[in-house]
């Protein structure tokens, strides 16, 4: 049987939530799903499963960053609603990798043949997409070039 589409799984959560009246839950996935729409509406087309997680890498972060912002203004209760939120979307992605994983991938494309920065990243990056920070990689990979 193939895998549900991950826009298909998030509506299907969302018409559970409303059913357990969980609040939370439901403004969550119902913007999400409309950031969905907004994306498709830009492409032009469906947004593919990997368009999806692309877009709730960048929730994810947007609602941490924002969760910091207002840590900084003493609004606690403020920031816990965000990382609330940043979780429930969490959940959809893959399981975040570690570094040591990141640290083989990244010595299987020197092995390849990466003998640069822009090499070692272009070769990793989409291996690692959603799964692990950007600015993480970047700091690993010259480390392992250093």
């Amino acid at each position: 049987m193939p895998e549900t589409p991950l826009k298909e799984q998030l509506r299907t959560d969302l018409n559970q939530a409303r059913r357990d009246r969980d609040k939370l839950r439901t403004t969550v996935l119902s913007t999400f799903l409309s950031e969905i729409r907004n994306k498709e509406i830009d492409l032009g087309r469906e947004a593919a499963d990997d368009d999806v997680r692309g877009l709730l890498t960048t929730a994810i972060k947007r609602r941490r960053e924002a969760a910091e912002q207002f840590r900084a203004g003493s609004r606690a209760e403020l920031a816990e609603k965000e990382d609330q939120e940043a979780a429930q979307l969490q959940a959809y992605l893959p399981p975040a990798l570690g570094d040591d994983e990141v640290r083989a991938m990244i010595r299987e494309a020197m092995d390849a043949g990466a003998t640069d920065l822009g090499g070692i990243m272009k070769a990793v990056s989409p291996r690692v997409k959603g799964r692990f920070e950007g600015k993480e990689l970047n700091r690993l990979a010259r480390e392992a070039l250093a």
